[in-house]
């Protein structure tokens, strides 16, 4: 899922492999925040899934972020998703319908797509794709090839991916 701030042409990108029911990806967002102020539509960011076996509700809410990218507001519900990781994992489902209806998106096209799974190809390709790189946890980004893991530690992590970026934007 792309970051529909920014341009789609943009030179650099940052995919973000984020599970959605992860309390360390929701801290990650500071750092996404932070590098879309500075760079601007310089940098695409692009929300990969690698919904972790742990939390029961994190490939449901890949699906749903999915769907509400096929809405329009793909990144504004994974923040607003992210924000309720406790609350997702103490109620399950019912949270990616009220988040979608929070959001002035269809909740009930939302509750169709969980259903018939439109969105399960795109999951289950991020996710190998995910494995194939070695995706082990989340956060993890990636740009230019190179993977940085967040999972263990996020400290300097957001130094070291403004680095590579700004060495492709001079480059």
């Amino acid at each position: 899922m792309s970051d529909t701030t920014t341009a789609p042409s943009s030179p650099v990108v940052l995919e973000a492999w984020f599970d959605l029911q992860c309390p360390d990806c929701f801290q990650a967002l500071g750092d996404v925040r932070a590098l879309r102020e500075k760079y601007g539509d310089r940098l695409d960011v692009q929300l990969r899934h690698f919904p972790l076996a742990k939390h029961k509700h994190a490939y449901a809410a890949a699906q749903a972020a999915e769907e509400a990218a096929a809405q329009g507001k793909g990144w504004p519900y994974a923040e607003a998703l992210l924000a309720r990781t406790a609350d997702l994992a103490d109620r399950g489902e019912p949270v990616l319908l009220e988040v979608a209806s929070e959001l002035g998106l269809d909740a009930e096209e939302f509750d169709t797509a969980l259903i018939d799974g439109r969105h399960l190809l795109t999951v289950d390709a991020d996710e190998a794709e995910g494995k194939a790189i070695k995706v082990t946890g989340t956060p993890t980004y990636v740009i230019d090839g190179e993977r940085l893991d967040g999972g263990r530690s996020q400290d300097g992590l957001r130094a070291r991916i403004e680095a590579a970026v700004d060495r492709l934007l001079t480059a």
